[in-house]
């Protein structure tokens, strides 16, 4: 994630007009804070690391995902739900080659602490079932925003870390939906949908 900052802050000092588009995994699994959130508070002795990203949202635990990160200018008077639903739309475009359907999540906004529990309305979702968690983050005229895509998720080890039961029913991952998609065949499909939706290097 310092390497997302980094790319957010390259942009700003190069005045770029370009959309960037990075994927990652995570080894070991990790678990990531909002910005704002207190580090106190997840404290674990599970033996887990803590980073904190630059993005808001709620914590999550980075495990068994694949992980996006997108960098671009803002769209002049571009509110970040309607530059958040662009980015959805890319996802969906990506997936759509992939002949999984996707759509944005319904609202839903209870005082949960995991991310993966709520949703603004403009995360993307699988037959009502959440599968990608995004956050943002803008500075001087540009935006960062990441991305969780569950590849798959332990139930039990997320309970333990958020103290709080996870909505089996309302998260799905992309091994339920089809376990034969391949890590580089995701990739590139989203690569493909990200550069037709915005140019993106």
């Amino acid at each position: 994630m310092e390497l997302d900052l980094k790319m957010l802050n390259e942009a700003i000092l190069n005045e770029s007009k370009d959309a960037t588009v990075r994927f990652y995994n995570w080894s070991p699994k990790c678990i990531s804070l909002g910005k704002n959130q207190p580090f106190e508070d997840f404290y674990n002795d599970l033996g887990i690391d803590i980073v904190r990203r630059p993005t808001g949202g709620r914590a999550l635990l980075h495990d068994k995902e694949l992980t996006y990160c997108f960098v671009s200018p803002v769209k002049k008077g571009q509110s970040v739900i309607e530059s958040y639903k662009d980015i959805s739309d890319a996802l969906i475009l990506g997936f759509k080659k992939l002949g999984i359907e996707l759509e944005y999540s319904s609202v839903r906004s209870k005082n949960l602490r995991y991310c993966m529990n709520i949703s603004c309305g403009a995360d993307v979702s699988y037959k009502g079932r959440k599968l990608i968690g995004s956050a943002q983050f803008r500075s001087r005229g540009y935006l960062l925003q990441h991305g969780s895509i569950l590849y798959d998720l332990d139930f039990e080890l997320v309970e333990k870390i958020f103290k709080q039961k996870v909505e089996k029913n309302s998260i799905v991952t992309l091994n339920e939906i089809n376990d034969k998609l391949t890590q580089g065949a995701i990739i590139d499909a989203l690569k493909s949908s990200f550069k037709e939706k915005f140019q993106t290097s």
